[in-house]
């Protein structure tokens, strides 16, 4: 079943053209990379299926349905969540309530059992509490115990983009939209988070998506790759295939291709 399906797709700022004509389908249950050189359109192809921009022309439809004009707060609540490429957290909040905080999209008690502190309330709030915690588990020994009450800015940049990632896994996302999820990791922390980016998929089935420079990172986690560049889709398909792909080589290397990415 097609999950994510872009028609079409155009984009332009400025009179740069982002992307030009995109069509992609994404399935439920895949992991897709989405590769490319710098400004070829990855950044802005999520920016538009969230809802920050919107499209010049194109369809997005998420499960059947179309997504164009809904505020990115309702993309949100329909089942689509992301990390950024530059780490957004709120730093002054703690790691647990990071991940509460996020699951305000889930919740029911509105601003009147909120004043009166109902049962409903308080039962609400140990759940997301709950949750939240349940959630930060699935990386294992990095957010948990002590570190649940640890402000997010005290945390090391790895740990910081793991948190970001827990964040968006507390929306109840179907879809999971990763920018450049491994940037600035050593090679350790790299491995790690590779083998959880499947762990999104296998253990919580979730469609992920992914932005990413690291080869090594694309060619462990993807069932399909999609190459873009300056906003036109110029390869898809399996890992050996696109690094072997003529088109693909001459876009990374800026000449003829002699060798194999």
């Amino acid at each position: 079943m097609t999950m994510l399906d872009i028609r079409d797709l155009y984009k332009s700022f400025g009179g740069v053209r982002a992307l030009a004509g995109l069509n992609l389908r994404i399935a439920g249950g895949e992991i897709v990379s989405i590769i490319g050189p710098n400004g070829a359109g990855k950044t802005s192809f999520f920016n538009l299926v969230t809802g920050l921009y919107p499209p010049d022309s194109g369809e997005i439809l998420f499960e059947g349905e179309t997504i164009l004009g809904l505020e990115s707060s309702e993309i949100t609540e329909v089942g689509v969540a992301r990390t950024f490429q530059n780490v957004r957290l709120f730093l002054n909040m703690t790691v647990l309530e990071n991940v509460m905080v996020a699951q305000h999209c889930r919740t029911k008690a509105g601003a009147f059992r909120a004043i009166l502190r109902t049962p409903f309330l308080r039962r609400e709030e140990a759940e997301i509490r709950e949750r939240a915690k349940e959630i930060l588990s699935f990386f294992g020994s990095r957010l948990v115990g002590y570190r649940f009450d640890q402000p997010a800015f005290s945390l090391s940049y790895a740990n910081r983009r793991r948190l970001e990632i827990a964040r968006a896994m507390a929306t109840r996302p179907k879809l999971l939209l990763l920018d450049e999820p491994v940037a600035g990791m050593n090679p350790r922390e790299t491995a790690e988070l590779t083998g959880l980016i499947r762990k999104l998929r296998d253990d919580r089935g979730l469609t992920v998506v992914v932005i990413e420079h690291d080869m090594r990172v694309v060619r462990d986690v993807s069932d399909r790759v999609v190459v873009l560049d300056h906003g036109v889709k110029i390869a898809e398909g399996s890992y050996d295939e696109v690094s072997s792909d003529d088109a693909v080589i001459e876009a990374y290397l800026g000449r003829p291709p002699e060798v194999g990415l």
